[in-house]
């Protein structure tokens, strides 16, 4: 089939303040107007959930026939995001996040290991999880294996078949898609303009552009048995069957990277509508991660595996990265990119340590009420994480000149700001998850910082002034900013001097 992506336009990025809500939801949700990219549509929609005051998303999870690379766990940090958002506006939201445990490749790298396939399935689904875990994902509703729900795919062919739009050939079953006369909508194809399905052999199809929900079993393969004869699922059955048994027949949102729009979203729908489902409202898909321009995968041997990564990289830092472009814009990796990032996210940690430090208090508490209205507009804008996030500088900046000032009552309610508004993007410095990772860095550095404050004060008691100087200027280059108070020297983090400006 042709690979050929649709091109998704870039975000949209507003500043004015976002319409009113007029939704009549349950008292318990806010009254804001949500607006999500809908890929279906090509258009921002309003978000008008099914059931009033419920979500319902299914998230296309890992295929696990390898460990996770940054550009897998992208998609898990966009729609958790995504997932913490809707529930801070009030809605109750069921989250669903499946595993694909059997498909062809985790078959092969059984075979090359010398392994059950569940081996090597259920080690890299440990993987993943792991991954999701340290990068603040919260884990979902529910996360069904699709070995776990064959009898549901069963089900789900029998009806399709006999709604023909399905046939059995030799122990496959396939899916007829010129019974179908809107397959293609998702990904805006015609069907004479795409290339033959290459998940099965052409031999038996109707037309070779037909996809296969289910193959016969080859020798030496796991299988399971169904009226067609024994064999295992395809790809795209795997995810139609699980969304109806978590979800119901109709749900909010379906979500994904770009390249499963064609030919696995596509497929989805068209399986799911035959079997009489109205399936997913709206179909939100996150960008790739790239490196030297290519997308970031295994089969380019230009993946970087989240493990590997963070043991240079702190976690936060890494969601702060991921989080921090637009779900539908690419995004370009570089460790040094994500230093840059981890400099931003210091500054705002910096300044809930300072602001702490000043109020006397060792906690924080959190209120949606308090977060700056702009920032809620941005996010209200398809999830607009960036612009949110420039939100929150701004009010740190001010909030900085106000702690120069010693106004504790603007403090103080900056503070409650701040720490709300990076809550619910799951970056609160303050979360259990965070503070210990956090306390130890930042111990670090303070060692190392208080070495060369200790040698800044020494030179300017021996009216050293020059070597004073040099001190403070080194520091500053490198990112570290010294502030003299009354209570003694402190520091903070910001971006280091540019090269130009030297």
């Amino acid at each position: 089939m042709v690979r050929e992506l649709p091109q998704l336009p870039s975000p949209v990025w507003s500043d004015a303040k976002a319409t009113q809500a007029h939704c009549d939801l349950t008292s318990n949700v806010r009254n804001v107007t949500l607006q999500i990219y809908d890929t279906s549509t090509r258009s921002l929609r309003q978000f008008i959930p099914r059931e009033s005051g419920k979500v319902g998303l299914y998230l296309c999870g890992a295929t696990v026939q390898a460990p996770p690379h940054v550009g897998h766990i992208r998609s898990g940090v966009a729609f958790d995001v995504a997932r913490r958002w809707l529930s801070a506006q009030g809605y109750d939201v069921t989250f669903v996040r499946n595993v694909t445990d059997i498909d062809d490749k985790i078959i092969h790298n059984a075979g090359h290991d010398d392994v059950p396939y569940w081996v090597v399935a259920f080690k890299n689904e440990r993987a993943f999880t792991q991954a999701y875990a340290a990068l603040g994902c919260l884990a979902p509703t529910a996360e069904p294996r699709a070995t776990g729900h064959i009898p549901e795919m069963i089900e789900m062919m029998q009806e399709i078949i006999d709604a023909d739009h399905g046939y059995a050939q030799a122990g496959d079953v396939y899916f007829d898609v010129r019974s179908d006369a809107s397959y293609g909508s998702l990904s805006g194809q015609k069907i004479d303009d795409m290339l033959a399905a290459s998940d099965a052999v052409a031999q038996g199809k109707r037309d070779p552009r037909d996809f296969a929900m289910w193959k016969a079993a080859k020798p030496d393969e796991p299988h399971w048995d169904t009226p067609w004869g024994p064999g295992r699922p395809g790809w795209h059955i795997e995810c139609s069957a699980m969304a109806r048994k978590y979800l119901g027949e109709s749900f909010d949102i379906h979500g994904g990277g770009i390249d499963l729009i064609f030919p696995h979203h596509e497929n989805e729908i068209a399986q799911s509508r035959a079997a009489g489902d109205s399936f997913a409202q709206y179909w939100m898909h996150n960008a790739w991660v790239t490196t030297a321009g290519e997308k970031m995968s295994k089969s380019l041997g230009n993946s970087l595996l989240v493990s590997e990564v963070l043991k240079r990289i702190p976690p936060i830092h890494l969601r702060y990265y991921l989080a921090g472009s637009h779900y539908r814009s690419m995004l370009e990796f570089s460790d040094a990119a994500v230093h840059e990032a981890g400099i931003g996210f210091e500054r705002m940690s910096g300044f809930i340590t300072r602001a702490m430090e000043v109020l006397k208090i060792s906690t924080v508490e959190i209120d949606g009420d308090s977060r700056a209205e702009k920032f809620d507009a941005e996010m209200n804008n398809d999830f607009g994480v960036p612009n949110a996030i420039a939100v929150i500088h701004e009010v740190v900046r001010a909030a900085n000149s106000k702690l120069a000032e010693d106004d504790t009552k603007a403090v103080r309610a900056a503070l409650v700001s701040v720490v709300s508004m990076l809550d619910v993007l799951g970056m609160n410095p303050l979360d259990a998850q965070w503070e210990q990772e956090q306390s130890s860095s930042q111990d670090i550095i303070g060692q190392l910082v208080q070495v060369a404050i200790d040698q800044r004060a020494d030179a300017r008691s021996r009216k050293d002034f020059e070597a004073a100087d040099a001190i403070r200027n080194e520091l500053d280059r490198i990112g570290i900013a010294l502030e003299d108070t009354k209570e003694g020297v402190r520091f903070s983090i910001r971006s280091p001097q540019s090269k130009e400006s030297r």
